[in-house]
């Protein structure tokens, strides 16, 4: 059996991206909040023209040091495994979670693991974004099996936070 894993990432927008337009993403962010009727198409539209944009910018461990570090860690957990690992970002770069599923899928993986380094229970991503494109990726997918690695034990989250405690103390 083939697996593949994916590592979920956030994503962060580059330090260099254009800050007229940076703002008038996060102001569009902000208003499709409370936006209804016909105002919110014509936002909605405009937000992701930007965030496409966003996503593609070019990306260097110059101008977004979470993008170089989220491959840093998919490389030290291929590593660590001996599992091939792919990232995919939930928001700001580029591939999207979605991207990386497929990607996984098209390389015939009969088992593909997402997980997380979200520890904490509650945050919108790990808990709704994440399994959602789970799901839309094994309907696309019915072939493969996608699990995800998540939640952690929270025993377990404490020990690896005590010992790097330890390692201060």
């Amino acid at each position: 059996m083939s697996s593949i894993v994916i590592l979920a990432m956030h994503g962060a927008p580059p330090n260099d991206f254009p800050a007229r337009e940076m703002a008038e993403f996060f102001a569009l962010h902000g208003r499709l909040e409370h936006a209804a009727g016909p105002e919110r198409e014509p936002l909605e539209r405009r937000h992701e023209e930007l965030h496409a944009r966003m996503r593609a910018w070019p990306r260097t461990p110059q101008n977004d040091r979470f993008w170089a570090a989220s491959f840093e860690m998919a490389d030290q957990l291929s590593r660590a495994t001996g599992q091939e690992v792919l990232v995919g970002f939930n928001e700001f770069c580029a591939p999207t979670l979605e991207e990386a599923l497929d990607q996984a899928a098209a390389r015939d993986a009969d088992k593909v693991v997402v997980l997380t380094p979200m520890m904490t229970r509650g945050g919108q991503h790990a808990e709704v974004d994440i399994p959602a494109a789970i799901q839309h990726a094994q309907e696309r997918h019915p072939e493969t099996l996608f699990e995800y690695a998540w939640p952690f034990p929270m025993d377990e989250i404490a020990r690896f936070l005590a010992s790097q405690i330890a390692s201060f103390l």
